[in-house]
């Protein structure tokens, strides 16, 4: 389920119930979420984890914009790398829908604090490394997802090491993706597909697979 791609801003704001509507997730998983907003609410207050004046309407600019990438999953996805994860957007959403191993590489130590008292507080068994990707250890992934993190150039570089044949890349990016593919180089054997934003008329997703 898509929306259609334009450029008017979402005037309504997303509550739990709808999300869960949406998304179809349990009262149990949402549950979860909710226990994971709280403490996202709480935090930013002290540190910088999102936007302050996205927390207002959370239920769509981070946790529906993180769980739509859940069905564009391939059925056999056992491992997702989330590079720059941040706040957990959205590879520890993604884990607390289901997904059976997930990495959260994060170098900003506040952030990974955050992120440890998330996996905490949600029962969410995720890998936290508190490093940059560039140091951390090869690790064999099935999916790989970054939310702005980098230009796609400088994102393939980052995730080079946590490809393996059959790999596929969802990267959330803004409605600029198309001048930031301009830049990569021509020799780049993968498969592109720009797809639009369920939580963001102005998002993208870039889909990336090898030939």
């Amino acid at each position: 389920m898509m929306l259609q791609v334009n450029d008017r801003p979402v005037s309504t704001r997303l509550t739990p119930e709808g999300f869960a509507k949406l998304a179809g997730v349990s009262r149990e998983t949402l549950e979860r979420l909710r226990a994971y907003v709280d403490l996202l609410s709480a935090w930013n207050r002290r540190i910088n984890l999102v936007g302050p004046n996205t927390i207002g309407d959370v239920w769509r600019r981070h946790i529906l914009d993180s769980a739509q990438l859940m069905p564009m999953l391939p059925d056999d996805t056992r491992v997702v790398v989330d590079v720059g994860s941040g706040a957990g957007l959205p590879g520890l959403i993604l884990a607390i829908l289901g997904v059976p191993e997930v990495h959260l590489v994060e170098s900003d130590q506040r952030k990974a604090a955050f992120l440890r008292e998330a996996q905490r507080i949600t029962a969410t068994p995720v890998t936290i490394h508190a490093q940059r990707a560039e140091r951390q250890a090869p690790i064999a992934a099935d999916v790989i997802v970054a939310r702005a993190v980098a230009s796609v150039d400088n994102l393939l570089l980052m995730v080079d090491k946590f490809c393996k044949p059959h790999t596929i890349c969802l990267f959330l990016k803004g409605k600029g993706i198309e001048e930031e593919l301009t830049h990569l180089p021509p020799a780049l054997k993968m498969k592109a597909r720009i797809l639009p934003s369920r939580s963001d008329p102005t998002g993208r997703i870039l889909r990336l697979e090898g030939p």
